[in-house]
């Protein structure tokens, strides 16, 4: 545990320095080692290479402008210090689950596997940084209709990180959060896709944070969320279904069939079956209506 204590405070003064260097934003979280102290407790090197393999930039063939491993490890349980709250719930189970749900979406959106991939399909997770098809751009990601968060022409708001952030707005939110200013990142969207930081922070970012009609996805997996009545009428129960609901609605719930084996829910059974827990109640949304449907 002392040696464990050194290497964290040594890693967390690291951070400090590169942070300063970088001029990166934000107040320093005081409790910021506990929440790392939680993800490590599940997740170290060996483990991290185990599930991610073929992860963007490992290999050269891969690689962005001379980026080697972009989604590393240590880049990772630097930026879950801005999201002290993340697995902080002292259920063991829920904790599980939780890093299991969040870990099952980061593949599956940025997964590169197909059913005889060399490892197995599940092994192809977080080997993409931007949205296939959008490295040019993609235009269609914009909406004038936020006012607060307005997208600047010849920019592009595709999805680009763990969790593909997309959209003008949620852009410009987190820039907000993480910068300070909502500019930094609607003037240089491209940086999500260029500091392995601000990239895994993007997807902490919207995990953790809730969007009405929605809550966040961390309050569903933790078991602090209850339906309203405004869920209840569109069969939206707590679980990983949910969380499906929140990121991929509007295209993935309500379909009424059962979910494939290469689906999000068929990631997410994976990374449990990997922590040992398992899925919980209602892992599905093919019964639900989407959160933002008008019915």
């Amino acid at each position: 545990m002392i040696l464990l204590t050194i290497i964290m405070t040594f890693s967390f003064m690291s951070w400090i320095s590169s942070r300063s260097q970088s001029k990166l934003p934000g107040p320093i979280v005081t409790d910021s080692l506990a929440v790392q102290k939680r993800v490590l407790s599940y997740l170290n090197q060996q483990k991290w290479n185990e599930l991610f393999p073929h992860r963007y930039g490992i290999q050269s063939a891969n690689s962005k402008n001379g980026l080697s491993d972009f989604y590393s490890f240590d880049a990772f349980l630097n930026a879950v210090k801005f999201f002290p709250e993340f697995l902080d719930v002292k259920d063991k189970v829920l904790q599980k689950r939780e890093l299991a749900a969040f870990l099952a979406n980061m593949a599956y959106e940025t997964g590169g596997g197909w059913p005889d991939s060399p490892d197995g399909y599940f092994k192809w997770g977080l080997h993409f940084v931007e949205e296939q098809g959008c490295t040019k751009g993609c235009p269609q990601y914009t909406d004038t209709s936020k006012k607060d968060w307005m997208p600047v022409v010849d920019k592009s708001y595709h999805g680009r990180g763990p969790l593909q952030l997309s959209w003008n707005y949620n852009y410009g939110q987190f820039s907000q959060f993480f910068y300070g200013n909502k500019d930094s990142l609607l003037l240089h969207p491209e940086i999500v896709a260029e500091n392995s930081l601000v990239s895994f922070a993007s997807a902490l970012w919207f995990w953790m944070h809730a969007q009405k009609p929605k809550p966040s996805c961390h309050a569903i997996m933790a078991g602090s969320w209850k339906p309203n009545g405004y869920d209840s009428v569109r069969n939206i129960l707590p679980g990983f279904g949910a969380v499906v609901n929140i990121i991929n609605g509007g295209i993935e719930c309500g379909t009424g069939k059962p979910d494939g084996t290469y689906s999000r829910v068929g990631y997410y059974q994976y990374f449990c079956n990997y922590f040992k827990v398992s899925t919980g109640t209602d892992s599905s949304c093919m019964e639900q209506k989407p959160f933002n449907s008008i019915n």
